[in-house]
């Protein structure tokens, strides 16, 4: 007689158009607030764009550093707030930014999303100082997703 394992699967919401579209305009909301110009890029789980806004006077630029954020911190599951230093010369992924053939970009700014623990998007903001562009995803994430 053999026991049959029997695994639950609860499954996680995913992250939505409406749920980009909150988190964009959060971000907006903060960055009017502090007079900063910004771009915001949202990624569902597969990397695919959700909601993407940029503000008319924020730098060219900041459009697509916010979305390159935002699939560095998808891929990596991590803040790249936190991976900054890991690819600096004599750093452990020091090669890592050349290795792929989609660009990442190690620049605080971008930040996975997790829903009842589970990768669900990422979120990447561009156009101000680093730790600005962090502390501004990190507020929305809080403000629309709870934390």
């Amino acid at each position: 007689m053999t026991a049959t394992v029997t695994e639950t699967v609860t499954p996680v919401r995913p992250l939505t158009t409406h749920d980009a579209e909150a988190l964009v305009a959060a971000v907006r909301r903060a960055a009017d607030e502090q007079g900063v110009r910004v771009a915001v890029s949202v990624l569902d789980a597969g990397g695919h764009p959700l909601a993407f806004r940029r503000d008319d006077r924020a730098v060219l630029i900041a459009g697509e550093t916010s979305t390159r954020k935002a699939f560095t911190a998808l891929q990596l599951d991590a803040p790249t707030a936190d991976v900054v230093d890991a690819v600096q010369p004599g750093g452990p992924f020091h090669t890592l930014p050349t290795a792929l053939d989609r660009p990442l970009l190690f620049i605080a700014g971008g930040v996975p999303l997790h829903r009842d623990g589970r990768l669900v998007g990422a979120i990447g903001v561009g156009g101000g100082a680093p730790e600005q562009d962090h502390r501004l995803a990190v507020s929305a994430i809080e403000d629309v997703l709870g934390g």
